[in-house]
């Protein structure tokens, strides 16, 4: 019977039944596993995962319990697109698969642990992986071994090229991403059950043809392979035919088009929570169609839409990076690290200095990598801000009547009057000035600290003085972007020029606020403008 036929479950559940009476270990784990397979449910495959990974654990038999924690991380890999909970499941299954024999369970386990590696952006890393892989289940995918066997490494084997091709894609080895895709569109099986499959190397030859400029081909592609993604509720790789069928539209200057895609993708994001790195200017096609066309309302909601984005892709990144280093890159090496001491005796110690000396350049290297790519991140996410000007703008003037007044301890009269006053305040740039306190400015205001502390709370929707320090750096981040001779000024001369008392006090909120220190900035901001003269 086919996936997520619920007809098959009866039969499953007496299988599940005998296996139990008998305490068959390898018979209840192939049932739980059955029955997730053959559930419409993504609640209840998770639930029966569950039940798999309770039912062996008893068992010790560490390829079972490594299997079982391998199926869980995968069911919110595919039916969820959870990266965190599914490398938490793929992390227990590389634990337990230490010492087992089976080298198929491994190496989906190194394949899984690849996916997350190229969702954070580490193409090198994760193509090493799926190298492994492929040289691996490529020679088991004809000859004379059990049909099942054949399919099990053909599955891996395509699957494991096709994020060859995502890798080397992104790494701009665009020769080689085409000649894998022409590979493996001829030589893919045509049995339905490699129908996934062969939708991901249609995909894979849109994005070709997008680099390429044939955006009718690009649309006519993905939309036959857009029905198997759907089928199977991929809704990662579903949003990103529809991000591609947009962008085609798009470039075809068929705007009403583009927009009806676009808004598909984010309708996915809305309903999954859920979107991977290269989708982000979904949102900014859509910000730029809605401030060209001067809807301000959809506009304002595009662009909230993709700060969400930015908070949840900034989350998985450092959740991922830091857990898949620490409990699969350090343990790698320190495995081999025990495999060659063990093997060999003679001249222990000094190769155990070797080891330690890889493992601690390796460490720098890496956190120097990965710092220098969140940097990188933060950056553009920053740069964006301010291109589409989502750093509060300077305040025009406001009429006391335009102002909605909410329900707060402070009368309507007093609260119109201060926040006039701040709007006021805002615009001069008053905040500048060092030194300003609450009851500096209650007194200029003419009013009490309790009114305008309770105002700032309720309206700016933070306190007095995070108020003030995001004024203040917000003013300084634009100005250092649109007037390069700020990029000259010492840390100091710049904490001067917006009001903040010491060197370490302004880096410290200029990092809060913005996500990277200003020497960070100024050196990107640098590297940018060089690139542009080139």
């Amino acid at each position: 019977m086919s996936e997520n036929n619920t007809d098959a479950l009866p039969f499953v559940y007496n299988y599940l039944k005998k296996a139990k009476q008998e305490k068959n270990y390898k018979k209840i784990f192939q049932g739980y596993q059955d029955a997730a397979f053959f559930s419409n449910n993504k609640f209840q495959k998770l639930q029966y995962a569950d039940s798999c990974i309770i039912s062996v654990l008893p068992s010790a038999d560490h390829e079972l319990i490594s299997s079982a924690y391998l199926e869980k991380g995968v069911i919110y890999y595919f039916f969820y697109k959870q990266y965190k909970p599914a490398l938490n499941e793929y992390l227990k299954a590389y634990e337990y698969s230490k010492d087992i024999k089976n080298d198929f369970l491994k190496y989906r386990i190194i394949y899984h642990l690849g996916v997350v590696k190229s969702y954070l952006g580490y193409y090198e890393d994760a193509l090493k992986l799926f190298n492994q892989c492929v040289t691996h289940f490529q020679p088991f995918t004809d000859g004379n071994i059990h049909p099942n066997l054949i399919f099990n490494n053909r599955k891996g084997y395509f699957n494991s090229v096709h994020q060859q091709i995502i890798c080397y894609s992104n790494l701009g080895d665009f020769k080689k991403s085409d000649s894998l895709i022409s590979l493996s569109l001829n030589t893919i099986p045509l049995s339905t059950e490699f129908n996934l499959e062969r939708a991901y190397f249609i995909k894979s030859s849109a994005i070709s043809d997008f680099r390429k400029s044939r955006f009718n081909e690009i649309v006519e592609k993905l939309k036959l392979a857009l029905p198997e993604f759907k089928r199977y509720n991929d809704f990662t790789w579903t949003s990103f035919c529809y991000f591609y069928i947009g962008k085609s539209y798009e470039r075809l200057n068929k705007g009403k088009e583009a927009v009806e895609y676009f808004t598909k993708v984010d309708s996915i994001f809305q309903k999954q929570q859920f979107i991977i790195p290269e989708l982000r200017s979904n949102y900014e096609s859509l910000i730029n169609y809605y401030n060209k066309t001067k809807n301000t309302q959809k506009e304002l909601y595009y662009t909230k839409q993709l700060l969400n984005a930015d908070k949840i892709l900034n989350s998985d990144f450092q959740y991922l990076s830091n857990k898949i280093h620490k409990e699969y890159d350090t343990q790698a090496l320190l495995e081999k690290q025990r495999s060659l001491e063990n093997s060999s005796i003679y001249g222990s110690f000094a190769l155990a200095c070797s080891v330690i000396m890889i493992v601690v350049l390796f460490l720098i290297l890496y956190y120097r990598g990965r710092r220098e790519k969140q940097i990188k991140y933060k950056y553009h996410i920053l740069q964006e801000r301010l291109k589409i000007n989502q750093l509060p703008p300077d305040n025009e003037n406001l009429d006391s009547d335009e102002i909605k007044i909410q329900k707060t301890g402070v009368s309507d009269h007093i609260a119109r009057d201060i926040l006039v006053k701040l709007n006021e305040f805002e615009k001069k740039k008053t905040f500048k000035k060092k030194g300003i306190t609450l009851s500096d400015m209650a007194k200029n205001f003419g009013t009490n600290t309790k009114y305008l502390s309770q105002v700032i709370n309720e309206y700016k929707g933070k306190k007095f003085n995070t108020y003030i320090n995001e004024l203040r750096i917000n003013y300084i981040t634009r100005e250092l972007y649109y007037d390069i001779r700020l990029l000259d000024y010492t840390i100091e001369g710049l904490a001067e020029q917006c009001g903040i008392s010491s060197r370490q006090n302004f880096s410290d909120f200029f990092y809060e606020i913005n996500g990277i220190r200003p020497s960070e900035f100024i050196k990107k901001r640098r590297l940018e403008l060089k690139n542009s003269l080139i």
